[in-house]
This record gives C-alpha cells, sequence and structure tokens, in this order.
C-alpha cells in the first residue's frame, strides 16, 4: 500500500501545481520549478529540463523562453527510434556535455496520442525502482495531463494577446488610409510581439513611402533567395543567415489583388518560430496587406482624378496658339509640379547635331548633363521604348549623380524628333504609375509639339524668299516698324543689282538666280546676328540694324560693296543707298524708306558700284 499511497500523495502535489499555474502568464516558468521540487522529493533527482514540442522539434524550456534564444533544440526525428513502443527510455542521448551520466527521458502525448513534450531527469535509483512499477504508466499520464493543461492556458493566453494585438491594429488599420500610419502600426505590432528582435519593412518600389518608419526597398537583383521566393510566392520563408549571423522569417504584406513587400524579423540563429508566432505574423501581414490595398485603391482614385485634370489641363495649353518655347517651359513647370524631378530637359534631334530647350535645367548645358542627353540618345538609337531606369548606377560603370531617370520619347507619326529626360540623384524616386502618368502627357504634347513646330515651318516659308532664303519684304517690314517702336535707333540699307537685267540678258534667267542667291549667302554670312537681310522685290535687297549708327552701317556695307564683286559668278557689282534713324528724329518707317531709296537713287546715278548715304553729314 507504500506505492499507493506515494502515488496519490504524488498526484495531489501535481495537481496543485495545476490549481497555481493553469492561468500564469505565458512566459512563467515555475509551473516546471514547482514539479523539480516533486521529482527532487520523490525521486532524488539532481536536475530536470523539460522540452516543448513545437513543429516536429524539442525546445528547452527557459524562464524567458517566450523573449530569449531557444536554446538545444532537439529535432523528432532523430529521438523517434528511442521510444518505439515506449514512452521512457534510460540513455544518455541527451546529455551531450556528458555521456557518463545517464539519463530518463519521458515522452509525454495526449489521449490522441499527440506529443506534447518531453521530460528529462538524471537516473537515480527511487525512479528505477518506480519504473518498474505498474504506477509509472499512471504517472506518465497524470504529468502528460498537467503539462496539456498548462500548454492549453498558455496557448489561450498567447491566442488572447495576439488577437487583442491584433484587433487593435486592425482597428487603427481600418480607421486611416495614410499608407504611412498603416507601415508604422505593422511595425509596431510586430515589435511589440518581438521586443527582443529586429523586424523591417521590405517594400515593393511601387509603394507610397512617406513614413518615418524604418524600411529598406525591394530589389530583385540583390535579396536573399529565401525573400525573393516569400515575395514571389506568398508563402512565409525561413532562412538560417549564417553569414549574418541570425535566422530570418520572411512574412509576404498581400491583400487580395497583390503582395506589397515582405515582413522580415532576425533572431539569433538558434531560435526556432513556433506555430503561433509565425499565424501571428502572417495575419498582422495579411491585415497590413489588406489596409495598403485598401489604401492604395484611395489613392489611385484620387490621383486618377488628378492624372486626368494634369493632362486635360496640359492638352488645353499647348494647343493654344503659344511659340514652342512657350509651351516647352509649360510642359516643364507640370513635370516639376506633379513628379518633383530635380532636372529637366528637353532635347530636339537635327541632321548632325541635338538642340537642347531653352526651357531645359542648366545643368544639361554642362559636360555632366551632355553623359545623360548621349545616354539617352544612344538609347533611342537602338531602340523606340520610353526609358525608365529605377537606379543607374546599376546598369553603368561609372557612377552617375543623379540615379533615377525617365526619358520620353516625342513623336511625330512613327518618328522620333527629339525626347524630354527628368533626374533624381535619390534612386527608385520614380514610381512606375509615375513612369506611365509622364508617357501619357508627353505624348500628348507631342501632337501640340509637332502642330507648333509646323506652324513655325509655315510661317517661316511665308517669312522667308524661297530662292534666297533671305527674308521676306512682308517680314521686314513689320520687323523694322516694330524696331523703331520700341528702340532708339537702326540703319536701313537698300541694295540694287547693277545692270542686272543685262546679266538676264545675256547668261539666261536661271544665271541670274544663281547670282541672286550667291548675293544673298554673302548677306547672311555678314550680317548674321547683327542684323537681318531680305529680298525687297526683284534685283533690290535691303538690311536693317537695330540699335546701330548710321556710321556703323556704312562701314558694313562698305564691306559688302568690296565683297560682292570678288564673290560672284559672273561677276556684279551693287549700288547702295543708307538711311539711319534715331528715337528724336520721330521719323516713320514710310519716311525712312523714302530716305534710303534716295540715297541709292544718288548711288545709282553716280556711277554705279557705289554707296551713298541720305543726309550723311547731319545723320552721323
Amino acid at each position: 500500500m507504500k506505492n499507493d499511497v506515494n502515488m496519490i500523495l504524488l498526484k495531489s502535489r501535481i495537481l496543485d501545481i495545476w490549481n497555481e499555474n493553469v492561468f500564469t502568464h505565458e512566459s512563467s516558468a515555475k509551473w516546471f520549478e514547482d514539479l523539480k521540487v516533486i521529482l527532487t522529493e520523490f525521486f532524488d533527482v539532481e536536475f530536470a529540463n523539460y522540452y516543448i514540442y513545437d513543429t516536429d522539434t524539442f525546445v528547452q524550456l527557459k524562464w524567458n523562453h517566450s523573449l530569449s534564444k531557444k536554446l538545444n533544440a532537439i529535432k523528432w526525428q532523430e529521438i523517434e527510434p528511442f521510444f518505439y513502443e515506449q514512452d521512457f527510455v534510460e540513455n544518455s542521448f541527451l546529455q551531450k556535455e556528458d555521456r557518463v551520466n545517464r539519463e530518463v527521458a519521458i515522452l509525454l502525448k495526449d489521449e490522441e496520442n499527440q506529443i506534447l513534450g518531453l521530460l528529462t531527469t538524471n537516473l537515480t535509483e527511487k525512479w528505477q525502482k518506480f519504473s518498474q512499477t505498474p504506477q509509472v504508466n499512471d504517472f506518465i499520464k497524470t504529468i502528460s495531463k498537467l503539462v496539456k493543461t498548462i500548454r492549453r492556458s498558455v496557448f489561450l493566453t498567447q491566442q488572447e494577446h495576439q488577437y487583442r494585438n491584433l484587433f487593435n491594429v486592425t482597428k487603427m488599420f481600418h480607421s486611416t488610409l495614410e499608407v504611412g500610419q498603416i507601415l508604422e502600426g505593422t511595425l509596431f505590432a510586430i515589435n511589440d510581439a518581438f521586443p527582443d528582435f529586429e523586424s523591417i519593412l521590405i517594400l515593393s518600389n511601387d509603394q507610397e513611402r512617406k513614413t518615418s518608419v524604418p524600411y529598406k526597398l525591394f530589389d530583385y537583383t540583390s535579396e536573399r533567395t529565401a525573400t525573393v521566393e516569400a515575395y514571389v510566392s506568398g508563402e512565409i520563408t525561413s532562412e538560417l543567415a549564417n553569414d549574418l549571423g541570425v535566422r530570418l522569417l520572411n512574412v509576404p504584406i498581400k491583400g487580395k489583388q497583390g503582395i506589397y513587400g515582405i515582413l522580415q524579423v532576425s533572431t539569433p540563429i538558434d531560435y526556432l518560430f513556433s506555430v503561433r508566432q509565425k499565424e501571428f505574423t502572417s495575419m498582422l501581414a495579411s491585415a497590413a496587406g489588406n489596409a495598403l490595398e485598401n489604401a492604395k485603391l484611395y489613392i489611385q482614385s484620387h490621383r486618377l482624378v488628378a492624372d486626368l485634370q494634369l493632362i486635360n489641363e496640359t492638352s488645353r495649353k499647348l494647343n493654344m496658339n503659344i511659340s514652342l518655347e512657350e509651351m516647352l517651359l509649360f510642359l516643364r513647370n507640370q513635370l516639376m509640379k506633379s513628379f518633383h524631378p530635380e532636372q529637366v530637359c528637353f532635347v530636339f534631334m537635327g541632321v548632325d547635331e541635338y538642340k537642347i530647350s531653352t526651357a531645359s535645367s542648366e545643368f544639361f548645358h554642362s559636360n555632366g548633363g551632355q553623359l545623360y542627353i548621349q545616354h539617352v540618345a544612344n538609347h533611342f538609337i537602338k531602340m523606340k521604348d520610353s526609358l525608365f531606369v529605377a537606379d543607374l548606377n546599376r546598369l553603368a560603370d561609372i557612377k552617375y549623380e543623379y540615379r533615377s531617370l525617365v526619358a520620353i520619347p516625342f513623336r511625330e507619326q512613327n518618328t522620333i524628333t527629339g525626347f524630354s529626360i527628368v533626374l533624381h540623384k535619390e534612386p527608385y524616386f520614380f514610381s512606375f504609375d509615375s513612369f506611365k502618368l509622364m508617357q501619357s502627357l508627353i505624348q500628348h504634347s507631342s501632337l501640340a509639339i509637332s502642330n507648333s513646330a509646323l506652324r513655325n515651318k509655315l510661317q517661316e516659308m511665308v517669312n522667308r524668299d524661297h530662292l534666297t532664303n533671305l527674308y521676306a519684304r512682308t517680314y521686314l517690314d513689320k520687323f523694322v516698324e516694330a524696331s523703331m517702336d520700341e528702340e532708339d535707333s537702326g540703319v536701313f540699307v537698300l541694295m540694287d543689282i547693277d545692270n542686272f537685267k543685262q546679266v538676264n540678258d545675256t547668261h539666261g534667267h536661271q544665271v541670274g538666280d544663281e547670282i541672286l542667291k550667291q548675293i544673298a549667302s554673302i548677306i547672311q554670312k555678314k550680317v548674321d546676328q547683327i542684323g537681318i537681310g531680305a529680298r525687297w522685290g526683284g534685283e533690290e535687297l535691303a538690311l536693317y540694324f537695330s540699335q546701330m549708327t548710321i556710321t556703323q552701317g556704312t562701314e558694313i556695307c562698305c564691306q559688302l560693296l568690296e565683297l560682292i564683286p570678288t564673290n560672284t559668278n559672273p561677276r556684279v557689282t551693287v549700288s547702295i543707298g543708307v538711311s539711319g534713324w534715331k528715337q528724336k528724329d520721330n521719323i516713320s518707317f514710310h519716311q525712312l524708306f523714302h530716305n534710303t531709296d534716295t540715297a541709292l537713287y544718288e548711288a545709282k546715278n553716280s556711277g554705279k558700284n557705289k554707296l551713298s548715304i541720305f543726309e550723311a553729314s547731319h545723320l552721323s
């Protein structure tokens, strides 16, 4: 009866442990400390350990087991053969540091034969005697019931904490559509669940990132394989990262329509995540993913309206009758306002060179800016598609100052006539959505720019004489009248080819036309950037110099008087009449023309190949 009494007392003591510890906090290991006292009293054990069973692994219970490293983990398959058709063994397979001491290892199971845990003690004489009695099975069942109850209590406590945490963070998610707040709430919740571990958000490139939460951008080319696998598959992955000295848990942040990033938790190498911990992180990440998705849809709906307004406003403005440079300046302002680049450039392709618009940032006129233009130009020589580079330094041997680049071509039908470039120093600055909107904006602008260029060509054709490429008389008339309204002085010149009828009669009109083109070429080279030349009619040509004195104008005309006979074939001479004006003279363009025509008449009547100045003594 002594053994029966001892068994009753033993079960009574174990019941006391249940009463005292069943509702304790999940991190408490007091129940096992109490059990060790009982084991010492009844079996003279000197040490005892308990291993929690989770995900086919036994992990040693510690006082702070939920917060610190999980040491001495044992895989079930490593010890399963020892427990074939028995619930306890007397062996040294667990005591790896000292194999001289023998141990007792008791496998604890529930009524359905599911493993609960593993109890180990040193092998004592009392245990050896007790293990030979029928009561040993009753003892193991009693300990198993205690462990099952404690496990259930811990599970409920953990579950309550998890769901309370999830409830609070989900409540916050439903109360905001701010991406920054959602990310902050996610990281706060994971840090609350794992305060001793480092957690980070790895976000996809198309996410709004206005948040103070630490994060990094997901990059297929540099992320670890397990992280990429979690992002692609949408399933949790774990990795033993020996090179970093940590174990990584990668939890995809996914909604119904996609995956928006990875929630990554770093722990010590010998830490093992429990099923409940993985469930919690998975539910948290899913709640965050759905919240991000809702916020993104909300932002996209508002952005869509703003994008349509931007395109409509831009199209309406660009289709007004404004100059090309005014169009490009407006387009630059629209790009700066909507996408916040640090540099903007518009380039148009010529036959042998690229023309940079004056609406471009000054940076592109530097050697550094030319590198970006050349890079983009080379791209469009090979390909016709827009260029979207998240980090230019990852693609090039040299290190670029501006790492984010978007280049979109201007098209006239299927021909690329130029391109726009936007730059930012920060890599991954422009989202893919921004890139698509820029494409739409530039495509809408291309038609207006092409129309403007066509209008300019038509106007140029109207303004120019088709034979000599000098300005037409109507253009010169308007130019001189505007100058006389806005400026202080100027010089007007009329030039007549001597004996031009004789040239036509002798050599034919085709040679006569060639003579006109030769003289026009001489004039354009001489007066370029200081005045304009025009075909006044027939064999008469005209020049006008703004803000120039009669003396300066006469000097240029004297040079032309010498250049023309030596640079024409057949050789011809010209007669020139010169007249100037000053604001104080208060004369009209009609009077100025009359004065110059009078001077030309005098030059021709004085023997031709001459220059005459109207009232030179008074006006000079």
